[in-house]
């Protein structure tokens, strides 16, 4: 009853005797955990190499982000290359797509970051959590396709009453097109970059959680460190992806009812005749990963 996972190949980008560098496809977890055993990197790997060899991840990525991933071929390797990532001789960077248009220069965010919830993963912006600092880069903009396609603006509202009701209470419908930025992360907590960029109202456009209206508000928690609410957060959190489908909040547009008739992971209702296992509806390909990647 384990996930299914991308069947993209995990990409080798250099390998000598001692370690071997990936780049881990989004969507696969790095170790076995929760539903996942079989469907992870470390267990994919050893599939391919033979089962008697142990892969050591010096370095994690959330199971939804892509990109470079170093893995100890011995114990003495890992641990050196361990070593100099938590001394950060190692740089780390990452590049993500956001949702507005990202303020230009070095934007510093030095929030604390807390877990809330250990079992859903789940972590916020609060004064009394762990240091983060993360140094944040506009690449690009890309404004909305109606204002790249040569097209006057005709100063006409052609939405109905309900759906200019319905984008009143939706903060975030102000920040048009999205932006590509670099992310260079000072220390590594959990979710770091991805509670950041939502505290800076710039959630990564396609987050099921961080960028999920459904779960935080109309206002996706920008700017939001004190709030008391995280009780109200874990409930409604606690239903995606098993009563309700996990989606980010750019679909909650006019294409919402379409794509709720899509493919989506969530509880059947169903148990295995075998072993009464409660059954999951298979993921669409939208929820395997995020726009987030290491480099």
């Amino acid at each position: 009853h384990e996930p299914p996972v991308t069947a993209q190949p995990i990409g080798i980008v250099h390998e000598d005797n001692d370690m071997i560098v990936i780049n881990k496809p989004a969507g696969v977890p790095v170790h076995p955990a929760g539903r996942y055993n079989y469907n992870s990197i470390v267990e994919i790997m050893r599939a391919e190499r033979g089962h008697g060899w142990n892969p050591l991840p010096c370095n994690r990525l959330d199971r939804l982000t892509s990109g470079v991933m170093f893995i100890g071929k011995h114990a003495k390797a890992a641990e050196k290359l361990t070593n100099q990532i938590m001394a950060r001789t190692v740089k780390k960077e990452y590049v993500a797509r956001v949702i507005g248009d990202f303020p230009e220069g070095n934007v510093i965010c030095d929030q604390p970051v807390m877990q809330i919830s250990p079992k859903l993963g789940l972590n916020r912006a609060r004064a009394s959590g762990k240091d983060a600092k993360t140094i944040f880069k506009k690449l690009a903009y890309y404004p909305p396709a109606a204002a790249t396609n040569g097209a006057e603006p005709t100063g006409q509202d052609n939405r109905s009453v309900k759906e200019r009701e319905r984008d009143s209470k939706m903060e975030w419908k102000a920040k048009e097109g999205y932006s590509i930025v670099r992310c260079l992360p000072l220390t590594g907590r959990t979710h770091q970059l991805r509670v950041h960029l939502q505290f800076l109202g710039h959630p990564i456009s396609n987050d099921p959680i961080y960028c999920n209206q459904r779960v935080f508000g109309p206002s996706l928690a920008a700017g939001d460190a004190l709030s008391d609410n995280d009780d109200d957060i874990i409930s409604r959190l606690s239903k995606m992806g098993k009563s309700e489908a996990a989606e980010a909040m750019a679909y909650h547009d006019e294409m919402m009812e379409e794509y709720n008739k899509r493919k989506a992971e969530k509880m059947t209702g169903e148990l295995c005749a075998v072993c009464d296992t409660p059954l999951y509806s298979d993921p669409g390909p939208q929820e395997l990963g995020i726009y987030l990647h290491a480099r």
